[in-house]
């Protein structure tokens, strides 16, 4: 079996699954044939197993600890990467971004990274102190490709007020930005509406996330400082959707929304 490198098993607990999953194979003297049809996939979707570029689901994982008699490795295994922090989380949960048919997004403080324009991208990582602010740009704006896919994904966007309102870059870059979000959000697969400061307490003050649909599933992706959090549990990630859910019955209406990003455009002097 060609296979890809297997990651290594100290660098994180899904690097650990991942080379379990070989080691327990190659141990039992099995072709990767032979290993899908325990879990129900093929040869190619095991050695992506293998190399960490997919991951095991409960099913697969209590299957092997069936097949293995290992006593549940496997399912714990895979329990405490999901409880963990890992450093792929922004990469794996860019990789669902372009594979999703549909994106609810929340943002409290910046406009959405698929909707930002060169320059208010360029502020914020200036800000930041990026050690190569370009790059950074380079590679968030090639993130917005999959708006001009096809066929395209819907993305609904709910921006609380301070975000329009901030003027991030200054009130040039502020009002190019604002009126990039208008011009997006005339098109059929944008949806972009402002959370309002008259709303008062809301669930969304504490903070960012999105929700990602999949063929497979639904996962939803937090933000949070110096990185976020990938959530692939099934329940936890419909609990967001709960969460959208009630920011969006508190929001404005599409042509309120647009009037309050005119007006936010109009005071940016």
């Amino acid at each position: 079996m060609s296979s890809r490198p297997s990651p290594d098993p100290m660098s994180s607990m899904w690097a650990w699954l991942a080379h379990d999953l070989r080691f327990y194979r190659t141990r039992a003297r099995m072709s990767g044939e032979t290993f899908g049809r325990i879990i129900g996939v093929v040869r190619s979707t095991v050695s992506r197993l293998e190399s960490g570029a997919l991951r095991i689901d409960e099913k697969q994982a209590a299957a092997l600890d069936r097949h293995f008699a290992t006593g549940g490795h496997f399912l714990r295994l895979l329990v405490y990467a999901k409880l963990g922090h890992d450093p792929d989380w922004f990469k794996e949960h860019v990789e669902y971004e372009t594979r999703a048919s549909v994106i609810k997004a929340y943002e409290a403080s910046l406009i959405p990274g698929l909707f930002q324009t060169d320059a208010y991208a360029r502020a914020l990582f200036t800000a930041a102190g990026a050690q190569d602010v370009e790059a950074e740009v380079s590679a968030r704006l090639a993130r917005q490709a999959i708006l001009q896919r096809s066929p395209r994904p819907l993305v609904m966007a709910i921006l609380s007020e301070n975000v329009i309102t901030w003027p991030v870059g200054g009130c040039h870059v502020m009002r190019e930005q604002l009126a990039h979000l208008l011009g997006l959000s005339q098109e059929q697969s944008a949806i972009v509406r402002i959370l309002p400061r008259s709303a008062g307490a809301t669930i969304g003050l504490d903070g960012a996330f999105k929700i990602l649909s999949v063929e497979e599933c639904d996962v939803a992706w937090t933000e949070a400082h110096g990185g976020g959090r990938l959530i692939l549990n099934g329940a936890e990630a419909r609990d967001f959707g709960v969460r959208w859910d009630r920011i969006s019955a508190q929001s404005l209406p599409d042509d309120a929304s647009r009037r309050l990003i005119e007006q936010a455009m109009e005071d940016m002097k």
